[in-house]
């Protein structure tokens, strides 16, 4: 079947519309009519540092849409069912069985290979193979293939344009407080980049009730939305985050999160712990980082990674679905859509900061 995908042709090179074809589910997989898609840091990261000799390829992996057509072996979704699509996991390695999907040993063949396991891929262009399958998805497309083990059922009622991003970004913010951090309302929270991560992080805290909430981020209009969900805000660039961090949190928080992946940010973040205090990263950024050893071990703050909010998909998007539709999970108010022709003017719009979370809509 013929259709329309955004192509990326190397890391300098902008994202194009063009016509591909798309395989007809096999067995095991399940067609989906993709209605938005959610414009991830992960999609653009992946794309700077994937060479041009590889070729095209399509990315997407916040995918939400309308499933067209199921495989003979697919019995927990039919025709006409609205869904979310996340990330791809295994099912049967200890990290799957253990309750740790996120962290799946086969992760990096089902969501990052460029290919089904078989190495064939669902998209062409002109006969020639696509890299393809990011997240079991590539959902910067009309059409998809996906899997049973990355496609959540979703009620109707629930609008796909904003909740797409539950599938990466948001469910990552908010399942590190949620399911990681765990604060108490007695907590103090802060988190180190006000992006949707960030944002999504933010306003599941305050959805548990957490009573000290504070933004750091050099953004003023992004702190200025985080004041209106009741969050102390910082900037960086006029302020020392460590000394602002511990007054607004009584002597240092005992849980943040860093999305940005700056090593100088994730020290602020480590610095401005009170003794036993936590740190989650979640960005995708500095791939070595000095700590203060004595800061850590003294004071036995702890530092951890956090990948997909450590989310078992089949429950916490619900569950995150269901906080929306209750107004206690404001993400629409993140949300700005892009028909996908305007994919380029999305990607600039996120990297200026004028917007929060960039959805294409077809």
């Amino acid at each position: 079947m013929q259709m329309t995908a955004a192509l990326s042709h190397g890391p300098h090179s902008p994202f194009t519309l063009d016509t591909v074809e798309i395989d007809e589910p096999r067995a095991d997989e399940i067609l989906v009519r993709i209605v938005a898609t959610g414009l991830c840091h992960t999609d653009l990261f992946t794309k700077s540092v994937l060479p041009e000799r590889l070729g095209p390829c399509v990315f997407g992996h916040e995918g939400a849409g309308v499933v067209e057509a199921v495989g003979s072996s697919i019995d927990k979704v039919v025709p006409g069912d609205h869904v979310l699509l996340s990330y791809r996991s295994c099912g049967a390695c200890r990290q799957c069985l253990s309750g740790h999907r996120a962290y799946c040993e086969s992760s990096h063949a089902l969501n990052s290979s460029g290919a089904r396991t078989d190495g064939s891929t669902p998209i062409r262009r002109d006969g020639t193979p696509l890299r393809s399958a990011f997240f079991g998805q590539s959902s910067f497309a009309e059409y998809v293939i996906t899997s049973a083990d990355n496609t959540v059922v979703v009620d109707p009622a629930v609008d796909l344009t904003v909740a797409a991003p539950l599938g990466c970004g948001f469910q990552t913010g908010a399942g590190a407080v949620l399911n990681l951090l765990r604060p108490e309302p007695d907590s103090t929270f802060v988190v180190f980049g006000a992006g949707s991560v960030g944002f999504a992080a933010l306003l599941a805290a305050r959805a548990a009730g957490v009573s000290t909430l504070v933004a750091v981020d050099p953004v003023a209009q992004r702190r200025s939305l985080a004041e209106e969900f009741g969050a102390v805000t910082v900037d960086p660039t006029t302020e020392d985050a460590v000394e602002a961090v511990r007054a607004a949190t009584d002597g240092g928080s005992t849980h943040s999160l860093d999305t940005t992946g700056i090593g100088a940010v994730i020290n602020q973040g480590i610095a401005s712990l009170r003794a036993r205090g936590t740190l989650a990263v979640v960005g995708l950024g500095a791939s070595a980082l000095e700590v203060n050893m004595a800061d850590i071990m003294l004071n036995g703050k702890t530092i951890r990674g956090c990948i997909e909010g450590e989310s078992e998909i089949t429950t916490f998007i619900p569950e995150l679905a269901e906080l929306f539709t209750e107004g206690r999970f404001p993400i629409d108010r993140l949300v700005t859509r892009y028909a996908f022709s305007d994919i380029n003017k999305a990607v600039e719009d996120q990297a200026s900061g004028r917007v929060i979370k960039p959805v294409l809509v077809w």
